[in-house]
């Protein structure tokens, strides 16, 4: 069950802009909202914006608008705009921000390479799609590159395009949302189909 449960929790902000990935923070956003989370999503301006996928999302709050204070999380989804130019350089320079509040951000895909041209993964455990993309940006954190399906060092969780349902987990983890076992049995089904882990959920009052 939930760690939290009969607290009033803060609410999660997910960074919207065109291209977003819309597949990536699906698990996480879902779980987490199930759980009591409210998403609120963050925008450039309060102007709609255009998914990858043709979504089209009415931002709740501005980027000028938020504060560090005010969230539980900031969650950074992949974007064809990570690698055009600097239009979501702010996105990372908030992600600062939170993270020097004692805030988490979680960044998958093409967010991991805005956290790493703003010079945040120098200094923190981290991965995304493979660690030439990373290094391409030419920042000072190959060392500290892990090869794995989702990374959390401190506050900051990172992922690639193609692990979803990890990044979910370890927000979850994170937030301790629910115990190791209950996210671990969540992990299993979502990612591994395993019908066996639904005892276990069901148990906890995840599903």
């Amino acid at each position: 069950m939930s760690s939290s449960t009969g607290t009033t929790r803060k609410p999660v902000y997910l960074a919207v802009y065109d291209t977003l990935a819309d597949w990536e923070t699906g698990h996480a956003t879902a779980q987490l909202a199930r759980a009591g989370y409210e998403i609120r999503t963050v925008g450039p301006t309060r102007e709609p914006v255009r998914s990858v996928g043709g979504l089209r999302v009415q931002p709740d709050l501005a980027l000028a608008d938020v504060r560090p204070s005010d969230a539980a999380l900031l969650i950074l989804p992949g974007a064809d705009l990570w690698d055009a130019g600097d239009d979501l350089a702010p996105f990372a320079r908030t992600a600062r921000a939170f993270l020097d509040a004692g805030v988490p951000v979680a960044a998958i895909c093409g967010a991991t390479a805005g956290l790493a041209r703003e010079g945040l993964l120098d200094d923190r455990d981290h991965t995304s799609a493979v660690s030439f993309y990373l290094a391409a940006t030419g920042y000072g954190g190959g060392e500290r590159y892990v090869e794995a399906d989702a990374v959390t060092d401190g506050g900051l969780v990172t992922a690639g395009p193609t692990e979803p349902v990890a990044f979910a987990r370890e927000i979850l983890r994170l937030l301790h949302v629910y115990d190791d076992e209950a996210v671990d049995a969540w992990y299993r089904l979502f990612h591994d189909s395993d019908a066996g882990a639904y005892a276990v959920l069901e148990k906890a009052s995840v599903l």
